[in-house]
Order: C-alpha cells, then sequence, then structure tokens
C-alpha cells in the first residue's frame, strides 16, 4: 500500500504561546508535506507550512534532525507525527 502512512518522528515540547511543537524527526520532512499528529488526545491532519531548525527558516529537514514546526492544534510530548 503506497498510501500507507508512516510514522516520521515524535513531539518532544509543544511551545503554547508560540503554537509550535518541537519535534524530532526519523525521516526527512520538507515544507508542504502532510502529516498526521496522533497521540492519546491528538488526533489531526494538517499541511507544513513553517518550519525552522535551530531558529532559522527551512524548506527541508534531515532524520535525526529536531525542528520546530507551526501547529494548528495543541500537540503533546510522545505525539507521534506521520507521513500522509
Amino acid at each position: 500500500m503506497a498510501d500507507t502512512p508512516r510514522k516520521i518522528g515524535v513531539v518532544t515540547h509543544y511551545y503554547t504561546n508560540l503554537k509550535v511543537g518541537s519535534v524530532l524527526l526519523e525521516a526527512p520532512l520538507s515544507i508542504g508535506d502532510t502529516v498526521h499528529f496522533h497521540g492519546y488526545t491528538t488526533d489531526f491532519k494538517q499541511e507544513i507550512k513553517d518550519m525552522q531548525l535551530e531558529h532559522k527558516d527551512v524548506s527541508k529537514a534531515k532524520a535525526k534532525q529536531e525542528v520546530g514546526v507551526m501547529v494548528e492544534k495543541k500537540v503533546r510530548d510522545g505525539d507521534e507525527i506521520f507521513l500522509m
């Protein structure tokens, strides 16, 4: 199945005032990708529109990098992120 969501990372922190989730990646992620955040109380999909690495805007990130991603809803530590 080519359309099966693939886990690409996990949320390590959520910055409430900024509405940004810090995500430790297990696979590459790019601006424009559609992802699914899933956890015990989290379950939503969104397009990646803004991403930062070490406080600098980036369009792509590699596995093992920790990036900040603007999120539409609250995410929680331990939530998983899947590439759609």
